[in-house]
C-alpha cells in the first residue's frame, strides 16, 4: 500500500470513529438534557449534534481529498481537507452562539431546578469516550498531517473540557446552591468554542491561499539542499501545503558544462534526498547554469549562500 493511500484509509478510520463517538454521545446526552434540565446539558448536547454534522463533512472531506489527481485536478483534491475544516469552523461557531443565547436567558431568568445525578454520568462517560477518541485522532494526525482531522480532533478536545465544565456546574448547584453556576459554566464553554472556530479558521485560510512553509520547515528544507555537493546555489524557491499533500519548487545552479544527462542525474540525487526527509513531497526542480538569473527581487537571491528562506 502506498503512503497515499495508507494514509486516506488512517484519515477515512478516525473522521468514522468522530461519527461513531458523536452518535453514541447525542443519544446519552439528549436523555440526560431531558432528565436534568441543565443549560450547560442542553449546551453540550447542541455542541456534540454538531459534532456529529461535522464529523460527517470530516469524512467526506478526507475521502474526496484522498483520491489521486485526476485530469481537471492535477494537482490532486487536497484542499477538500481546508474546505471541510472551514465548515466546522462555521458548525462550531454556531454552536457557541447557540449556547451563548440558551446561557445568557438562563442567567436572566435567574437559573433553575436540575437533577444532577444523570447528568454528571453522562458527562463523565462523554469524557471517557471523546478523550479515547482524540488520542486515535491525534495518533493519525502524526502520521498523515490532516487538517481536517486536526480541527475535528480540536472540537472534540473543547468537547471534553465542556463535559468536564458540565459536570463541575451541575456539583455546585447541587451541592452549594449555586443557581448561576450553570448558566454561567455555560457562557464560558460558549467562550471557548467561539475561540476554538477562530484558531481552527486560520490553518484552514493559510491553506486556501497557499501559505509558504513554517519558517523552520523551509530551513530543514534548505539544509537538505546544501547537503548536495554539485549545488552552487538555489532561489526562486516556493512553498505550499494542499490536505495532507506538500508541494516544493525551485531553482538550482549547477556547472554549466554539465550536459543533461549529468543535470538529469543530480536532479535525481536531489529528489531523492528530499523524499528521504520529507517523503510524499511533489517537487520540481529547474536546473540553470551557474550564476543565471532571470528573476527580480528576493526570487533572484541566492538563499544557499545567504540562509535566508
Amino acid at each position: 500500500m502506498s503512503a497515499g493511500h495508507d494514509h486516506g484509509a488512517l484519515n477515512r478510520s478516525a473522521a468514522l470513529a468522530g461519527i461513531a463517538v458523536a452518535s453514541l454521545l447525542v443519544v446519552l446526552k439528549g436523555w440526560a438534557a431531558w432528565q436534568t434540565h441543565s443549560t450547560a446539558m442542553l449546551g453540550s448536547l447542541a455542541d456534540t449534534t454538531l459534532d456529529l454534522i461535522a464529523s460527517l463533512a470530516t469524512l467526506a472531506g478526507v475521502w474526496i481529498a484522498g483520491q489521486p489527481a485526476d485530469d481537471n485536478h492535477r494537482f490532486g483534491h487536497g484542499k477538500a481537507e481546508a474546505l471541510a475544516a472551514l465548515f466546522q469552523v462555521v458548525i462550531i461557531g454556531f454552536s457557541a452562539l447557540a449556547l451563548a443565547y440558551a446561557a445568557i436567558r438562563g442567567l436572566v431568568e435567574g437559573g433553575g431546578a436540575i437533577e444532577p445525578g444523570a447528568g454528571i454520568v453522562t458527562s463523565a462517560v462523554a469524557i471517557v469516550a471523546t478523550m479515547a477518541l482524540v488520542w486515535w485522532q491525534r495518533h493519525v494526525i502524526r502520521r498523515t498531517g490532516s487538517l481536517a482531522i486536526t480541527t475535528d480532533a480540536l472540537h472534540y478536545t473543547a468537547d471534553a473540557a465542556l463535559n468536564l465544565a458540565v459536570i463541575i456546574a451541575l456539583g455546585l448547584e447541587h451541592t452549594l446552591g449555586w443557581r448561576f453556576a450553570d448558566p454561567l459554566f455555560g457562557l464560558g464553554i460558549a467562550a471557548w468554542l467561539g475561540w476554538s472556530a477562530w484558531l481552527a479558521s486560520q490553518q484552514a485560510i493559510v491553506q486556501l491561499m497557499d501559505r509558504e512553509w513554517p519558517e523552520e520547515k523551509k530551513a530543514r528544507f534548505l539544509a537538505v539542499l546544501a547537503s548536495h555537493p554539485e549545488l552552487r546555489g538555489v532561489h526562486d524557491l516556493r512553498t505550499r501545503t494542499s490536505g495532507s499533500a506538500d508541494f516544493v519548487q525551485f531553482h538550482v545552479w549547477v556547472d554549466g558544462a554539465m550536459t543533461i544527462a549529468e543535470a538529469h542525474v543530480v536532479m535525481e540525487e536531489i529528489e531523492a534526498k528530499i523524499m528521504a526527509e520529507f517523503p510524499g513531497t511533489e517537487v520540481l526542480i529547474r536546473p540553470d547554469p551557474e550564476g543565471l538569473i532571470d528573476e527580480d527581487g528576493t526570487a533572484a537571491e541566492n538563499i544557499l549562500a545567504t540562509g535566508a528562506v
